[in-house]
């Protein structure tokens, strides 16, 4: 049996519980992995809360993205051995000693990233390179960025300033020294809102990232052309934008981690946890004003 952290009903942090998980064995395009270290996101919290649908089999092992070193690898996989150090999207829940991911959307890990960095490439900072794929931009077009702070946001800030845009973000004027770390411009969000990024930029923005949702996209609606969302996309519908289409592959993954490896990307890790203080790096993250990632360490 391993540890492994999770939820037994849907609602609030009282499901939580740590749960004793019997070692598992890889399926076809899976591997099994001893768990280094997890990403912690908000998909995380609002799958315990149901917000994602009710149909998952309980108790259920929380997270999306994990690090850590293969055991043994499942049928059809070729691209991995045992012994290689990896990362990528989980198939059962990475908040665990072990679990196993998906071959088809992992990749090796390179020497000079170390397994927390590693670990939170596949869901936050994959999905920013979504995002800007989707979007298309030009260089030197301009790119607002609702919840620039978080994990999403600061990666594709820089993401985004790697291609030559112009990029405003919305924050706390607490942030505004991270941000303005990124390359990027801080608007303060709140009432005024649209007014500061017409000042902010006068020829005004070609599209928004949104990873907030609700009345804060509502608010700003109106300076955009083109619109995707992570955190709402029922909203964005609305408003003529799009979700963001996940098109991530291994191959990405693997570019993405050699920026990291270069010094060109950096996921801004801010709260480090013990698998045994997993409770604490989700309500962290549940809060809503991580800056930059948290990553749970378990070996």
């Amino acid at each position: 049996m391993v540890k492994a952290f999770g939820f037994v009903d849907y609602g609030g942090a009282e499901v939580q519980e740590f749960l004793d998980r019997p070692v598992l064995a890889p399926g076809s395009g899976q591997l099994a992995i001893t768990v280094r270290a997890a990403g912690v996101n908000p998909v995380d919290w609002k799958i315990r809360r149901g917000h994602l649908g009710r149909e998952r089999e309980l108790p259920a092992v929380m997270g999306q993205e994990a690090s850590g070193v293969v055991q043994q690898v499942g049928p059809g996989v070729t691209a991995f051995t045992p012994g290689d150090e990896v990362f990528g999207l989980v198939a059962a829940g990475g908040f665990a000693e072990q679990t196993l991911l998906r071959a088809e959307l992992s990749a090796l890990k390179p020497e000079a990233v170390d397994f927390d960095r590693a670990a939170v490439i596949s869901v936050s900072v994959a999905t920013a390179d979504d995002a800007l794929r989707q979007l298309a931009l030009g260089a030197g077009r301009t790119l607002l960025i609702l919840g620039i702070a978080g994990g999403v946001g600061s990666a594709a800030a820089q993401l985004a300033r790697r291609q030559g845009l112009n990029v405003l973000g919305t924050a706390s004027d607490a942030n505004r020294p991270f941000v303005e770390s990124l390359g990027a411009i801080q608007v303060r969000y709140g009432d005024g809102v649209a007014e500061r990024i017409a000042a902010a930029a006068p020829d005004g923005v070609d599209a928004i990232l949104d990873l907030v949702g609700g009345d804060a996209l509502r608010a700003v609606a109106a300076v955009r052309t083109e619109l995707v969302s992570t955190a709402d996309p029922a909203t964005a519908a609305e408003l003529g934008g799009k979700p963001v289409d996940r098109s991530t592959t291994s191959e990405t993954l693997a570019a993405l981690a050699a920026l990291v490896a270069a010094g060109d990307l950096d996921p801004h890790i801010t709260g480090r946890h013990p698998l045994a203080r997993a409770a604490e790096a989700v309500a962290a993250v549940e809060s809503g004003h991580v800056r930059g990632k948290v990553v749970i360490e378990v070996a």
